[in-house]
């Protein structure tokens, strides 16, 4: 070892090495160097060996001075609970149950839809009266990562007052009834089916009009009359054809009797004669069956004036036949009649206008039948199918109408992107108009007894979402204060409340307003571990 000459006193100065008692102290010196740094490094040693054991913390006052019981060093600094309460740090006071790992079925971990022992309920768990697996299938969920390991977290408090005091409400896991919607813009029309647009099938007159706009109208009603020459030809020709007809078969008739007495050559230009009138009296009475006249059975029977009289109003009751001005009592007259039960939404005539075949006098809708033309976004369009009931609500004064989805376009709207969804709508009461907007609901899903929580009491991360379901010996007096970590998936949703398809049973507390502040102290409880959210 080296000394310093600063350290030799002066009055000494320099040792000879011929002195004997000089070479002693120099040695004595060294040795006790020696023993120092022995001593040091052993000190060194023994505080590596203990943080080496004790993961490097500082011992309490109270244990240096052998006092554990110090209640104002029981403290648990990760989870903010006494040390000798916490559950997590002393497993012994609140076990963990058996794990059961990630459910592939319902998509969580710890399912207690297939493990309801671990529901924290007082006797026997009641799971719900329906499967959530088809439900999970209808629309796309939110999925759990089966690598997140948060769910083997729990939360604890210190007592009852301090999860009040933390903002922490709770509410029973509940049963109601829920469904999976999807909602689209539509537009009402008439069925185009039920919606006649009429005109004149010869070219005249108007000569009387006896409905106007916004009249209702039976099947058959007559709505105005045109006087067309076309029409009074018809009916002439048939009276002719009947004439006809009726001489030739009279003339038929009296040769086949005479037959033995006349050449034969004559009853045959009879017999020809006869069908030729026939000919023309089909033709003649298809003619006025084409311009929609009901020409009467067997008319070619009747005596020439009793077919006059009968042509001359053919298709117009005789109560129209009073009200007729004289001018308009010819047999010219073609009626335009109501093809069905409507109303009158359109009509653009007079009496004494010209009008021709092009024309169109008068438009009858059926407003009892309507047409919901709903606009389902792209990524929607996939989820509707043939027959879903559907509710609409118009945009005016929310006037309401149901039905069921009866076709979907193969199609893509190329400006809107959106596909057209048709549904048939009863307007029985009339109370739906034409070209009203409003929204449709599509039902996917009706679930009467569907497990259901307020929203405020989901949470979520990255990758999974929770609930904190409280422990069933909560309110137990010196009973540990825990909520547990359940993974779970929602389903439907209304304005408060969430169905859950797993996760959760009913019956069951979970924390609703404040349970952002357990997921914040589970996170900050797992900082230690990459933030918890993983295994590797």
């Amino acid at each position: 070892m080296f000394i310093s000459p600063a350290l030799v006193p002066p009055s000494q100065g320099p040792a000879s090495s011929d002195d004997p008692r000089a070479a002693a102290s120099v040695w004595q010196s060294r040795f006790a160097s020696v023993v120092s740094n022995v001593i040091v490094f052993s000190l060194l040693a023994g505080v590596l060996y203990y943080g080496h054991h004790a993961g490097w913390k500082i011992p309490r006052f109270s244990e240096l001075n052998g006092k554990s019981g110090d209640k104002a060093d029981d403290w648990c600094a990760e989870h903010l609970v006494p040390e000798s309460q916490c559950v997590e740090c002393q497993s012994d006071l609140m076990p963990r149950p058996k794990e059961f790992g990630f459910c592939r079925k319902h998509g969580v971990n710890e399912c207690v839809l297939c493990h309801p022992e671990l529901a924290q309920v007082n006797g026997a768990a009641q799971l719900p009266d329906y499967d959530s697996v088809p439900a999970l299938a209808i629309l796309s969920r939110p999925e759990n990562n089966s690598r997140n390991i948060l769910h083997k977290g729990r939360v604890q408090f210190a007592s009852e007052a301090s999860a009040a005091k933390a903002g922490i409400d709770v509410d029973v896991v509940q049963e109601k009834p829920m469904r999976d919607i999807l909602t689209a813009n539509g537009e009402l029309m008439f069925d185009p089916t039920q919606v006649a647009h009429l005109s004149s099938r010869v070219a005249g007159t108007v000569a009387s009009v006896f409905k106007t706009l916004g009249q209702n109208v039976a099947a058959g009603d007559v709505l105005v009359l045109v006087d067309a020459g076309l029409v009074g030809q018809a009916k002439s020709q048939l009276l002719h054809s009947v004439v006809q007809l009726q001489l030739r078969q009279t003339n038929a008739e009296r040769l086949r009797s005479a037959a033995s007495s006349i050449p034969a050559k004559t009853l045959i230009e009879a017999e020809a004669a006869l069908q030729e009138a026939e000919i023309g009296f089909i033709t003649a009475r298809q003619g006025l069956v084409n311009l929609g006249f009901d020409v009467p059975e067997q008319i070619d029977e009747r005596d020439a004036r009793k077919i006059s009289d009968d042509l001359q109003f053919l298709g117009i009751p005789a109560s129209l036949r009073i009200g007729l001005p004289p001018g308009a009592r010819t047999a010219n007259l073609i009626p335009i009649r109501a093809p069905y039960d409507g109303v009158v939404v359109a009509s653009d005539v007079v009496a004494g206008e010209v009008v021709s075949t092009t024309n169109v006098l008068f438009t009858i809708a059926n407003p009892q039948r309507l047409w919901l033309t709903l606009s389902v976004r792209q990524e929607d369009a996939g989820y509707v199918t043939m027959g879903l009931p559907v509710e609409f609500r118009t945009d005016d004064i929310a006037r309401e109408a149901t039905g069921q989805v009866s076709w979907i376009s193969p199609t893509i709207d190329e400006r809107t992107r959106a596909v057209a969804v048709r549904v048939r709508l009863e307007n029985t009461d009339g109370r739906l108009r034409d070209k009203t907007f409003g929204t449709g609901t599509i039902v996917l899903r009706q679930e009467p007894h569907a497990v259901v929580v307020p929203q405020a009491a989901v949470q979520a991360t990255s990758d999974a979402q929770f609930v904190f379901v409280r422990d069933k010996n909560y309110l137990k007096e010196g009973a540990p204060k825990v909520f547990h970590v359940r993974q779970v998936r929602t389903g439907a949703r209304d304005d408060q409340s969430v169905e859950l398809l797993a996760g959760a049973l009913s019956g069951e507390v979970i924390a609703t307003r404040g349970s952002a502040v357990l997921l914040a102290q589970l996170l900050r409880s797992n900082l230690g571990a990459g933030c918890g959210c993983h295994e590797h």
